[in-house]
C-alpha cells in the first residue's frame, strides 16, 4: 500500500513545527530562569556564515508553508519576516500550524508527478516532480532549519533533548 502525499507531508510538517514551539518554550523559560536578554539566542548562529537562530525558524515555516501551496496551488500566507523575539517566532509558528490544518488532504493527494519549479538561491530556480520535491527538497528543508535551530538551543544551555525534538511537549 503506498501513502498518500497529504499523510506524507501535512503531519510531518505539524509535528516538526508543534515540537520547534516546544523548544523556543523551553528557551523562553531558560533565558527568565537564567535572567538573560533572549535576543542572544534569537541572534546565536553556529558559524559566521551561518544564518541566525530566528532565520532558522522563518525559514522551517516557509519550507512547510511553501511546499504545501505550491502542491496544492493554495496562497501561502505572506508575513514580513519582522519576528525578532521568541515570543513572535512561536506566534509565527502557530500562523503556520493554523494555516496547514486548512488545507484538504484531497488539494494534496495526486500531486506526485506535477511539476513544481521553485527557487534555489537568489537566481536560479529547480524543477522537480511533487514527490520528489516533497521527499527530496521540502521535508529534509524543514528538517535541516529545524535540526540547526535545535543545536543552536542546545549549545547556549537550553535543556532539551532528543525527546524535545521528536515528540515535543508530548513525550
Amino acid at each position: 500500500m503506498s501513502i498518500s502525499m497529504s499523510s506524507a507531508s501535512l503531519p510531518i510538517f505539524q509535528t516538526m513545527l508543534t515540537n520547534l514551539s516546544h523548544l523556543l518554550a523551553k528557551a523562553q523559560t531558560h533565558a527568565e530562569a537564567k535572567k538573560f536578554d533572549p535576543s542572544v539566542l534569537t541572534q546565536y548562529r553556529l558559524a559566521p556564515d551561518m544564518l541566525p537562530f530566528t532565520r532558522q525558524v522563518l525559514i522551517a515555516c516557509d519550507a512547510a508553508k511553501l511546499c504545501v501551496a505550491r502542491l496544492s496551488d493554495l496562497e501561502a500566507p505572506k508575513f514580513e519576516d519582522t519576528e525578532t523575539n521568541l515570543v513572535e517566532l512561536m506566534s509565527r509558528i502557530q500562523k503556520i500550524l493554523d494555516w496547514l490544518k486548512t488545507v484538504p488532504a484531497s488539494a494534496l493527494d495526486g500531486t506526485e508527478l506535477k511539476s513544481i519549479t521553485f527557487p534555489v538561491g537568489k537566481d536560479k530556480t529547480r524543477t522537480m516532480t511533487g514527490e520528489d520535491y516533497l521527499k527530496h527538497w521540502a521535508l529534509p528543508n524543514v528538517f535541516f532549519h529545524v535540526t540547526t535551530a535545535y543545536a543552536i538551543l542546545r549549545h547556549n544551555g537550553v535543556d532539551i533533548g532528543k525527546a524535545d525534538y521528536l515528540l515535543g511537549s508530548n513525550p
